[in-house]
């Protein structure tokens, strides 16, 4: 009728919790894994850490087994040849064309807020408004000519930017490039951004009358550039250029020469040197790099990118680009050119991390050395 005076003393004996005992006699299964496993919360936190560890190995496994396919396939890529550019192209068309198409969203709200800061009274009530009215896919409008022309952006950004820092760097010499090395960048990212922008500017002028027409007009990219052009002539979708290069050259030049810089500081206060880090390691850098040096491009552009929206939306047919600058600005003023600006700092700086973050990881793939972190003369090796 009543325990066992060795039960009684196997019950309550003192134990560690934690304390692995051994089963005893008499006592069943489920008892006994109840004092084995006291926590078994931690259990399933341990499994799952273990999960994601296995698939984080395998995740690099298959990454290395690509890359070294790419790489045979490839051939030995010299620094500074033809294949050296081709791949820097490549990585910059993914790297920018994949991330603005991303965060279209966020572009769209920004566009609508800055051509009508009355039309939403916030960002989340915008993204509410918006995916009630046009649907989820509404909240994308503008992805296409997004994609293709921040793709073709990109190619010219990041490949030409390669280029012309090899070539500025070769026309002062060594010993100069490494001494104006920040203005070496500033040249080389201006140079490249220049021909870039060409690239993208028709794909901004159809990105733009569609995201800032409610409900849009345009059903598809190459239709809108055909309306625009039967409209208004081809003139019709580079009248935003000059803007463009006012907003994108100074955002490129910023974005180029910080990350440069930044990089550079983050591996000084680092023990050891770039070299001794993995892979990973150096990916992470080029993040943060990326995104401190965004928050800074998205400041010093932000009044242009204000200006290309309301021109591509606004400018009167026939208008000089002169007069419709001063007619806007004395529409909205010098306040009204700072519309938008704290989502697109967000965008931005997000945008300009995952960017060199996404270049960076390819060039790794190809089994190039990453961007940054080192003197001219290093980077010429």
């Amino acid at each position: 009728m009543f325990p066992s005076e060795d039960i009684i003393s196997r019950t309550f004996s003192p134990q560690h919790p934690l304390t692995r005992t051994e089963k005893q006699p008499g006592l069943s299964d489920t008892a006994d894994s109840r004092k084995q496993e006291p926590f078994p919360v931690w259990s399933v936190v341990d499994d799952t850490k273990k999960k994601a560890d296995a698939l984080a190995k395998e995740a690099s496994r298959e990454f290395n087994v690509a890359s070294q396919k790419a790489q045979t396939k490839a051939g030995h890529i010299e620094p500074w040849s033809p294949k050296y550019y081709a791949a820097c192209t490549f990585g910059g068309l993914l790297a920018c064309g994949l991330t603005h198409t991303a965060v279209t969203p966020l572009d769209l709200i920004k566009c609508r807020r800055q051509v009508d800061p009355n039309l939403y009274k916030s960002n989340l009530e915008a993204f509410r408004k918006i995916r009630v009215a046009e649907g989820f896919r509404g909240v994308f409008t503008g992805w296409g000519p997004t994609f293709f022309g921040y793709s073709a952006q990109g190619a010219f950004k990041y490949g030409g930017y390669e280029f012309f820092k090899k070539f500025y760097s070769d026309l002062v010499g060594v010993e100069n490039a490494n001494r104006w090395k920040t203005s070496l960048y500033l040249t080389a990212s201006a140079s490249a951004e220049l021909i870039a922008d060409v690239a993208l500017c028709p794909f901004e002028a159809v990105k733009v009358r569609v995201q800032t027409t409610i409900p849009p007009d345009i059903r598809s990219t190459f239709t809108g550039i055909s309306n625009v052009v039967a409209k208004e002539g081809v003139a019709g979708l580079y009248k935003g250029l000059y803007p463009l290069w006012g907003r994108q050259i100074p955002y490129t030049m910023m974005k180029f020469a910080s990350f440069e810089t930044i990089v550079e500081m983050i591996y000084k206060s680092l023990p050891g040197q770039k070299s001794d880090y993995n892979k990973g390691a150096q990916t992470t850098v080029a993040f943060t790099g990326g995104y401190l040096a965004g928050i800074l491009c998205a400041i010093v552009s932000h009044p242009a990118d204000v200006m290309v929206s309301k021109l591509n939306a606004n400018r009167q047919s026939g208008e000089a680009f002169g007069a419709a600058m001063g007619r806007i600005y004395k529409d909205i003023g010098f306040k009204g050119l700072w519309n938008g600006l704290p989502v697109r700092i967000v965008m931005i700086g997000t945008l300009t991390g995952l960017q060199w973050m996404i270049y960076d990881s390819f060039k790794i793939f190809m089994g190039l050395p990453t961007t940054g972190g080192g003197p001219a003369a290093e980077q010429k090796k």
